[in-house]
């Protein structure tokens, strides 16, 4: 009897497992487990970047049908953007906040976003052709596998360097850092009669120490977390182009998720990019402030010194357009930048 027990009773427990794992029922238990999404940025480890990506992975933890667990990898300790964008394609991690840098690894469409040196003029601009260009970019995206969670940028890129750079002249005799991976823009650079030295973005401090290069593009933020300012004690106080990027998760582990859970998560990621991009751009003026008063000496751009960078960014317009950055999106910046100039200029 105990023996007919006993093997009622293991019965009764394997039916229930199953259904636990068949019925709509069960599967309740099984659905909440969160996923596992691991994110890689080159953002320092506790700056707000990084502080507003915790923030919204708490958030992406308390969503419906279990949410999400978020693990960030900052520092660049992936490796380099083209690194993070080839784990993400093998399932290593599963999302990244990426410049335009690694976001071009996925799509060149991007690219009409910053490598159109000179050609905004406010941050106004950036955000109008950013919103008018994100349907038709977030789609190329998805096609080739990714969900775009939200777009940002961190303010104005500017020169850095060890001997004082005012005219595009004197940035041709500097050995001048450039993002690793990028031939044609390389080719376009040395056409142009610059220097560059194709490095990750973790080799600029001791490549400035040691002299490899002697200046470096680069945000105001991004030069005072890494130190550039140190060796590189001066920095052209010229608006060269918008540093962007955008956050993107593998549309892989995103279309498992479900529904509920994806919109909350998005939610999330949709407050978290303008928290990133409001703190990014005030932190830019402080972070000038700050190096200053540390040594930096800042170069203030004359009107006809303007001229002369704009001058030498529009002599390269034509080989940007379609070795970069693809032709109708060249076109299509230019034509939405005509579009928001003259309805600012017919509101003054």
């Amino acid at each position: 009897m105990n023996q007919e027990l006993a093997r009622k009773c293991l019965l009764f427990v394997w039916a229930w497992t199953v259904a636990l794992i068949v019925e709509p029922e069960g599967c309740m238990f099984l659905a909440q487990t969160p996923a596992r999404i691991r994110l890689a940025t080159l953002a320092p480890k506790g700056s707000s970047y990084h502080q507003i990506l915790l923030a919204m992975g708490e958030k992406w933890r308390q969503a419906p049908g279990g949410g999400a667990s978020l693990t960030i990898f900052a520092d660049g300790s992936m490796g380099g953007e083209a690194d993070m964008v080839r784990r993400m394609r093998i399932g290593q991690i599963q999302a990244g906040m990426l410049t335009v840098v690694g976001l071009a690894e996925i799509d060149s469409s991007v690219s009409a976003l910053q490598n159109l040196p000179m050609m905004f003029r406010s941050l106004d601009e950036v955000d109008y052709v950013r919103h008018k260009l994100a349907p038709t970019l977030e789609k190329k995206l998805l096609e080739k596998g990714f969900v775009v969670l939200f777009w940002g940028d961190a303010g104005w890129v500017r020169f850095f360097s060890k001997e004082p750079v005012l005219y595009p002249a004197d940035l041709k005799r500097m050995r001048l850092f450039a993002w690793a991976g990028d031939a044609k823009q390389l080719d376009i650079m040395k056409a142009g009669g610059y220097q560059p030295i194709p490095l990750e973005t973790n080799d600029i401090l001791p490549s400035l120490q040691t002299g490899l290069i002697n200046a470096v593009p680069s945000t105001p933020f991004y030069a005072l977390a890494g130190q550039f300012y140190g060796p590189a004690r001066h920095m052209l106080e010229l608006n060269w182009a918008p540093l962007v990027g955008g956050t993107v998760v593998a549309r892989k582990t995103w279309d498992s998720l479900p529904p509920d859970t994806r919109d909350a998560m998005l939610k999330a990621a949709v407050a978290a990019g303008e928290q990133i991009k409001a703190r990014s751009r005030a932190e830019s003026s402080q972070a000038v402030e700050t190096m200053r008063k540390r040594g930096l000496t800042v170069h203030v751009v004359a009107p006809e010194v303007e001229a002369a960078w704009r001058k030498a960014a529009e002599e390269v317009y034509s080989k940007i357009r379609g070795a970069i950055v693809p032709a109708d999106l060249f076109d299509e910046v230019r034509r939405l930048l005509e579009e928001y100039r003259k309805t600012a200029s017919s509101k003054k």
